[in-house]
């Protein structure tokens, strides 16, 4: 029998395991290996922040789901990979054997980067997860009782920019809601080298169109924004000019602040030999195995994906969750293919669509694929996107809670847009 190991059960996680066992045969055994029994709906955290849901709202039991599906799960985490053996330790001391490991182990926060950032053993909130999401909302709380300035952006080496742009918008209607905004100045302090940049280069006019919503909320920004140093009311940072040289250094107070942080790659996947870049992501090919390893897999944001473009402070490139439903999907079609002792063929699109919520209004993101040059290159805009992004919150979960990966309802909604997860065999 066959045995395929998951690590991680995030969006990524759980899309590969429910596709496997829809694809593989009933011999063939799947197990995920998860830190923690929670299932969190990431994209849904700027609304727990803010207090539109609760954590109870955007998480899930998943350990009774995959039972259920007749996947296996453990919920220690990772501590060791054995590439010679092939073999996992884990967090309880237990170990497992594996012929294929898929790894959607997503990314560990790099808040240690920067002095005084993050939200455990800093000064600065953020959402990347449910618990930070909750204490985000502490601090939201906080906000509202006594009013003053409030910074928002991301730090040096980001790559996921669309979660800020949905905070500081939707917090900045929730303030106007509760009749405080003109006691709340807000700045956006991001290192791309424009507001709408996202690590994507843009997409369709995402900078005039983000532009816009800023100057028409009354947002200030500052590009190219490389932050030092984060005190308890105070952040310093320097703006640097296209050449890589310093413009200028400034400080600005706050009252509250939410940052995202740079990734870098889980511990136990970083230590091991060949397998991934001095970041700790993994190098794959264009099926998505890892180049040193053929018979492990990465998708989601542990997978090494080199920038859009040199900018002058670095920024990375996002894995939106339609590409990493496209590399899974990939994962899945090529493990298929070695079972029956056939080469991987099977290519991922590796295309974005997102759907970013403002408060009552909303921006749509359609690149084909993520990386330029791109097939389709769209942006919109309006209240719709409000209640698009509602909807596949709730679509997700779902999708979840039935143990499916793409509905064929799904596939042929998509097809319509002339999005597919996966590129045409030639």
């Amino acid at each position: 029998m066959s045995k395929v190991i998951v690590v991680g059960a995030g969006l990524g996680g759980v899309s590969v395991a429910f596709e496997l066992r829809e694809k593989l045969s009933a011999t063939v055994d799947i197990e995920v290996i998860h830190e923690g029994n929670e299932f969190n709906f990431v994209p849904s955290n700027p609304w727990v922040a803010l207090g539109s849901r609760t954590r109870e709202q955007v998480v899930l039991p998943i350990a009774p789901i995959f039972d259920k599906h007749h996947i296996g799960f453990n919920s220690s985490g990772v501590k060791q990979i054995d590439v010679e053996h092939k073999r996992l330790t884990l967090g309880d001391g237990s170990q497992k054997d594996y012929d294929f490991l898929v790894l959607c182990s997503g990314p560990k926060l790099a808040f240690e980067q920067i002095p005084g950032a993050g939200p455990e053993h800093g000064y600065t909130q953020s959402i990347c997860t449910v618990d930070h999401a909750v204490k985000a909302h502490q601090a939201f709380q906080r906000l509202i009782d006594d009013p003053g300035p409030v910074l928002v952006g991301a730090l040096p080496g980001a790559s996921c920019f669309g979660p800020a742009y949905e905070y500081v918008l939707s917090l900045e209607y929730e303030l106007r809601k509760r009749k405080i905004r003109d006691r709340v100045p807000i700045t956006f302090v991001t290192p791309e080298p424009y507001i709408g940049h996202m690590g994507l280069g843009g997409v369709g006019d995402s900078k005039g169109l983000m532009e816009h919503q800023f100057r028409e909320h009354g947002i200030k920004w500052v590009c190219n924004a490389k932050v030092t140093e984060f005190e308890q009311d105070k952040a310093s940072f320097e703006v640097i000019n296209d050449d890589g040289s310093i413009k200028s250094q400034q400080q600005l107070p706050y009252h509250l602040a939410m940052f995202l942080p740079a990734f870098k790659g889980s511990p136990a996947i970083a230590e091991v030999p060949d397998l991934c870049n001095p970041k700790g992501f993994v190098k794959t090919d264009k099926y998505q195995r890892a180049l040193a390893y053929p018979e492990i897999y990465a998708a989601g944001v542990c997978v090494a994906i080199a920038p859009i473009e040199e900018t002058p402070v670095p920024v990375g490139a996002p894995k939106t969750g339609l590409m990493i439903e496209s590399m899974t999907s990939a994962i899945v079609a090529n493990i298929q293919s070695t079972l029956a002792e056939q080469p991987a063929t099977t290519e991922p699109t590796l295309s974005a669509l997102c759907l970013a919520d403002m408060g009552n209004t909303g921006m749509a993101f359609l690149a084909v694929p993520q990386n330029p040059p791109r097939n389709q290159n769209w942006t919109g805009s309006g209240r719709w996107v409000h209640w698009a992004k509602i909807g596949f919150e709730k679509y997700f979960f779902h999708k979840v809670k039935h143990g499916t990966s793409e509905p064929v309802y799904e596939r042929v909604g998509m097809r319509m847009l002339g999005v597919s997860r996966l590129k045409p065999k030639s």
